[in-house]
């Protein structure tokens, strides 16, 4: 990764509003201290799997505890967002077999906000930052668009 690259990465988590929610929660994470000299890039680089490292990436294979712990991550970043916008509360559950199959599901009062159904997750991650960026925005918006549509049950 050039300079440049990295440079740009930078600037598009500190300006893009659900990086900087992931950024938030994985840094809360930090209860050491550990990742303080860590810049915001490299905190969120496990994110990042380029087609090349992909290929890499057996297809059939177990999810590591690291893997499921940073899409729950994502997830959470997610709900947050959702919760900031729509001013209701959000609740994340995760259902995952030691194969890597499962959902998740995002809820909010009596509402499924985000209905995720998730295959091969031991190769979870996005391209670049700005896709990165980008599902999680478009989940955000679908999430925010649901609690729009049934205010009643996502107010229950």
């Amino acid at each position: 990764m050039t300079d440049a690259a990295v440079i740009d990465d930078e600037a598009l988590i500190a300006t893009n509003p659900f990086l900087k929610t992931l950024l938030k929660i994985w840094r809360a994470q930090d209860s050491h201290g550990a990742w303080e000299t860590k810049s915001d890039a490299k905190v969120l680089t496990d994110y990042i799997i380029t087609k090349e490292d992909r290929k890499k990436i057996p297809i059939i294979a177990d999810p590591d505890p690291d893997t499921i712990w940073r899409i729950e991550l994502f997830y959470n970043a997610i709900a947050l967002a959702i919760e900031a916008e729509a001013k209701v509360m959000i609740t994340p559950m995760l259902k995952m077999s030691h194969e890597g199959f499962g959902r998740m599901v995002l809820i909010g009062g009596r509402l499924i906000v985000v209905n995720k159904q998730l295959r091969d997750v031991h190769r979870f991650g996005f391209e670049t930052f700005a896709k990165l960026a980008e599902e999680g925005e478009k989940q955000v918006a679908a999430g925010v668009e649901m609690i729009k549509q049934f205010p009643e049950a996502a107010n229950y």
